[in-house]
């Protein structure tokens, strides 16, 4: 790639707010792309949870990119900032973890990134190495860059103090912490979610300065909308797509997303090039690519990166059986039957819902069939033969007898 193909590459899927920074971090990055010499690209991940959705893999796939470029890339675990939780996009205070829940936690989050990340040229390290030797003296350093109007006109802080909330000192440490990341690995590039806007440009690049440092390139990367196309990828909100998921669940989880989200996608946490995207979303306006055929590539692309084109093929397939030709799945697991038993008795001992209550509302709000046939009455009895029972649109059980 020619420098302006670089670039463009590197600044797809960036978001700063303000066309200015965006403008202000493409010109720097090219400066630095100009120097012909490997930069130095980090990002930090806090380990406060054990696995990893799809909307966490926006700055690794940035990170894959740098490293096909040929530059020194480092997945940076945040043993030392996890312990605080990063406030930026919270409107209340995070609850502080052990050590150990840090470094449970942290032992799971190299392998997930190595399902896009290349193995043999990602450097792990653990800012614990540099942020736990820090005395009184450094801290008092690194907080005489800032004032506490910078902190208290960030958004998060501000909604908790009109509220009353209260606001914790070791909190404002959090940016201070990760801009001395920076400092510490000397870094040349920095990606992050547009919630490190504060965390990356204003902490970072200004500590780089106070220490004789030249101030790092964010590469800030746009938010990923869940499954609903509209609020972020969360767990706790359950429209997230795990990178653990099986094949055939993944896929069908992108095909759910609304047609609304597909350009994000694309952007965010594909392998496509910034031409290939724009062929793509050409062809689809001009009515010679369907809507539905994209997102096909678009599902088959993102199983394929993580479970390879066998595994994405199979699921493709599985997704035409079961979602457009209405047949069951094979290899469905089974529940034995040796007499009529109630469908909600069926739902809660197979696991299909993890309580009679559940299974009540499961039946309630239309989401199961048996056979084929929605199931409407809480107190069916279901005859002791063979049947399919679904509930939602991936999950299947088939119902045997007893012999």
């Amino acid at each position: 790639m020619n420098i302006d193909e670089q670039v463009a590459l590197l600044m797809q899927g960036t978001e700063y707010n303000e066309e200015q920074i965006k403008q202000t971090m493409a010109a720097e990055l090219r400066e630095r792309l100009l120097e012909r010499h490997p930069l130095r690209v980090y990002c930090g991940y806090d380990p406060r949870t054990t696995d990893l959705h799809l909307g966490h893999t926006i700055t690794m796939r940035k990170l894959r990119q740098f490293q096909e470029l040929g530059h020194d890339v480092t997945f940076l675990i945040g043993t030392y900032t996890s312990l605080i939780g990063d406030p930026s996009d919270k409107d209340k205070v995070r609850p502080i973890l052990t050590p150990e829940e840090a470094e449970r936690n942290a032992q799971t989050y190299a392998e997930q990134a190595f399902k896009i990340l290349d193995r043999e040229k990602t450097k792990i390290r653990y800012n614990a190495e540099w942020l736990a030797p820090l005395t009184f003296g450094d801290l008092i350093k690194l907080g005489s860059a800032f004032t506490v109007q910078q902190f208290l006109a960030r958004d998060m802080f501000r909604k908790r103090w009109d509220r009353g909330d209260p606001i914790y000192l070791h909190e404002t440490f959090y940016a201070l912490m990760q801009g001395y990341d920076a400092v510490a690995q000397k870094t040349d590039i920095q990606v992050g979610g547009t919630d490190q806007l504060f965390n990356i440009i204003v902490a970072g690049r200004k500590l780089q300065e106070a220490f004789g440092q030249k101030p790092q390139v964010a590469i800030i990367m746009g938010i990923l909308p869940g499954t609903d196309g509209v609020v972020r990828m969360s767990k706790s909100l359950g429209n997230h797509i795990p990178i653990l998921a099986p094949p055939e669940d993944m896929y069908g989880k992108v095909m759910s997303i609304p047609d609304k989200a597909m350009p994000q996608y694309f952007r965010l946490v594909t392998r496509w090039t910034p031409a290939q995207i724009v062929e793509i979303e050409g062809a689809m306006r001009s009515g010679q690519l369907h809507p539905m055929e994209a997102k096909k590539r678009l599902a088959w692309e993102i199983v394929e990166v993580f479970h390879g084109s066998e595994a994405a093929d199979e699921a493709a397939e599985h997704f035409q059986r079961v979602h457009q030709q209405r047949e069951f799945p094979t290899g469905m697991p089974e529940f034995t039957l040796s007499e009529p038993m109630n469908i909600v008795d069926i739902l809660s001992g197979s696991g299909l819902a993890t309580s009679g209550s559940q299974a009540r509302r499961l039946i309630q709000q239309g989401g199961v069939r048996l056979d084929g046939e929605r199931v409407e009455d809480i107190g069916l009895l279901v005859p002791a033969e063979e049947a399919v029972l679904q509930v939602g649109k991936r999950r299947f059980l088939r119902l045997v007898i007893r012999e």
